[in-house]
């Protein structure tokens, strides 16, 4: 694997290759026309250049770079010009603007396992850069004494998981694939899809036409591709909404993260550089449009009595942000010559923060499947491939989906008699050490 160093870049077009680059020993050079266009031949077609399918490209570089695996990444946004190293130059906030358009405002809380994998993928110095490092979780029901605190000391480590804004996190990956000899295609988008004898064949907004042995849906499950080959999901709204917005304390947050559950919903916050934290606000649908027309002031006042005043006194809210929370998860993973990873696989409630940390799972078990089948002479999209892919993720997402669905379900119920259960577990979740460390290995990501 890379070394965790910056390296110099050099910017990323479509169907570059670079001069250096070992000669493929999977790829197969273009040998056919399609509708006057050159037909080109891939391993690996990543759909989607956001968080998920750049790790993914990021996380493949040993085989493209010493195995000659051929891979070339779709993305719809245009992407905005690499400057120097993040390390080097790190953006300024008005910088913000230029960053890749696919990556909305908010931060994800990347656990320490998925720190740790992207440390082995050699971009984590350079993210670490503008993350926050998380040394406590607290958890807690309003207006119940019971609490539950993860501590990183206490589990022997020097934090529990990091806050790093998705806007960073994709600039850093996204340099580490200037660096590899993949081929861009951006602003492209995949306009047909067909599934053929070697795999798929991807007939792209640009004009070009990719056939790739293996192709990964990475794409937030938002451009159709799903649907057009007869993928179908099981979609449960949660008829609720997250608000979320950037806020800033009156005192240091401490690296303390808040998960506090109310008769709404949860409320979440994670700490961001300074006195910073990113809030996630659960509202019943329909009625955050109220909280969007408060003014500053007020939206304070209102999140200060809702929240109380364990972070201390809220004294400053940026821009507020909208989405809608349901749980949606594909009936079909891979199928052969497909995968599908990321949100167009599972998306889930914010709630635990699981969802990218999963996402980052199932791209390593990916690589790793592949890696594997490659020694065993399977090509990536090999049926044997995918089988064990789908075998190292179906019991993990099975089993974050299960968590983070059943304590919406649990802490969304107002029964007397229940609310104090709840509040009892919380305390004797506290109180028990090992119980408490084990919920904490989960939230760090290095027990599934």
């Amino acid at each position: 694997m890379p070394q965790d160093t910056p390296k110099s870049t050099v910017e990323p077009t479509a169907s570059r290759l670079s001069a250096n680059a070992p000669q493929a020993s999977c790829q197969v050079q273009a040998s056919c026309q399609e509708g006057g266009h050159a037909v080109e031949r891939v391993d690996v077609a990543i759909i989607g250049g956001g968080l998920v399918g750049a790790s993914l490209g990021a996380a493949l570089a040993e085989l493209i770079e010493h195995s000659g695996l051929k891979v070339a990444v779709v993305e719809a946004a245009p992407m905005a010009p690499l400057a120097p190293s993040p390390q080097e130059a790190a953006p300024s906030a008005g910088e913000d603007d230029a960053w890749q358009p696919s990556f909305d405002a908010r931060a994800s809380a990347i656990a320490a396992g998925s720190a740790a994998h992207f440390s082995r993928l050699g971009v984590w110095s350079a993210m670490a850069a503008k993350a926050s490092a998380i040394s406590l979780i607290h958890v807690s029901e309003k207006g119940r004494l019971g609490a539950t605190r993860l501590r990183a000391d206490e589990m022997g480590v020097e934090a529990l998981g990091y806050v790093v804004p998705n806007a960073w996190m994709g600039r850093v990956l996204h340099r580490r694939l200037a660096e590899l000899p993949l081929d861009w295609h951006c602003p492209a988008r995949v306009e047909r899809i067909e599934p053929v004898a070697a795999g798929h064949r991807l007939w792209l907004s640009s004009g070009s036409v990719l056939e790739a042995g293996l192709t990964v849906l990475a794409d937030g499950g938002r451009s159709g591709l799903k649907e057009a080959l007869g993928i179908e999901s099981d979609a449960t709204p949660y008829d609720q909404v997250a608000m979320i917005a950037n806020v800033a304390v009156g005192r240091p947050h401490q690296g303390v993260a808040y998960e506090r559950f109310t008769r709404q919903g949860p409320m979440a916050l994670l700490p961001l550089p300074g006195q910073a934290m990113e809030l996630v606000w659960t509202h019943e649908k329909g009625s955050e449009q109220r909280r969007l027309a408060l003014s500053d002031r007020a939206f304070l006042e209102e999140l200060q009595a809702a929240f109380g005043d364990r972070a201390g006194a809220f004294v400053k809210v940026g821009q507020r942000h909208v989405y809608p929370l349901s749980l949606v998860t594909a009936r079909e993973t891979t199928r052969p010559g497909l995968a599908v990873l990321g949100n167009a696989a599972h998306a889930l409630h914010p709630v635990a923060g699981q969802g990218f940390n999963l996402a980052l799972r199932g791209v390593i078990d990916l690589v790793e499947a592949i890696e594997q089948g490659l020694e065993a002479g399977q090509a990536p999209g090999s049926a044997a491939t995918l089988a064990a892919f789908e075998r190292r993720r179906e019991t993990d997402q099975r089993n974050v989906v299960r968590f983070s669905d059943g304590l919406i379900r649990l802490f969304g119920i107002d029964q007397p008699l229940l609310s104090h259960a709840r509040a009892a577990g919380l305390i004797g979740l506290n109180l028990a050490g090992p119980l408490r460390r084990g919920l904490a290995r989960r939230a760090m990501g290095s027990e599934r």
